[in-house]
């Protein structure tokens, strides 16, 4: 599967921060069942990486690793079994050891000279990020224009009633949301109930 594949699985790919990981499987069912199965894993708790393999185990989820930060990241995150890897920057040395890794890997850019560094590197897909802080719509539209082979993730900010507006750009395949699953014990009933509810959004 390529970073292209993995963006269109669905219109938003859930920005997870999962504390315990007795809630992997839970969430993943849930997100698989509304139709979300790209998930986004950051690395932002102790138990990021076994949450990982836990939701690799789920039936129909495709888990990345979130919030990777350099080599060493990418070689734990290809241990636990991510199929795609995803940054809030990009650097040489992350860079190298995510291609060399041979995944989807989604680098977070911020402006014009990350994307033409990602660009020079072989990289045609981003995450642009943080995207509401960022300038939001009107700075991605005027950054896509002269880059025009670059196609982006929006993550950062954005929330259900503003993704739509995101998805409308030719620009953006998909977007990264935290909404679709609140902090907390988990709700499997409606964490599926939002996940549908972000399926619809590419109809809107």
């Amino acid at each position: 599967m390529n970073v292209e594949q993995v963006m269109t699985l669905a219109p938003v790919i859930p920005v997870l921060v999962v504390h315990d990981v007795r809630h992997a499987r839970p969430i993943a069912e849930a997100l698989v069942a509304g139709g979300l199965p790209a998930l986004e894993v950051t690395l932002r708790t102790d138990c990021a990486l076994d949450v990982i393999r836990e939701m690799a185990k789920v039936e129909g989820a495709v888990v990345g690793a979130g919030t990777v930060l350099n080599p060493d990241d990418v070689k734990a995150s290809v241990d636990a079994g991510a199929r795609f890897l995803v940054s809030p920057g990009l650097t040489e040395p992350l860079a190298n050891a995510a291609i060399a890794a041979q995944l989807p890997f989604l680098p977070g850019t911020a402006n014009a000279g990350d994307i033409m560094r990602g660009l020079d590197m072989g990289l045609t897909h981003f995450k642009f990020f943080p995207a509401t802080a960022n300038g939001g719509i009107p700075a991605l539209k005027a950054l896509a224009a002269p880059l025009y082979k670059a196609r982006f993730c929006p993550t950062g900010g954005i929330t259900e009633a503003t993704a739509v507006d995101w998805l409308a750009l030719d620009a953006v395949l998909c977007v990264g949301g935290s909404w679709v699953v609140p902090a907390g014990e988990p709700d499997p009933v409606e964490i599926e109930r939002r996940a549908r509810a972000a399926v619809a959004l590419a109809a809107r």
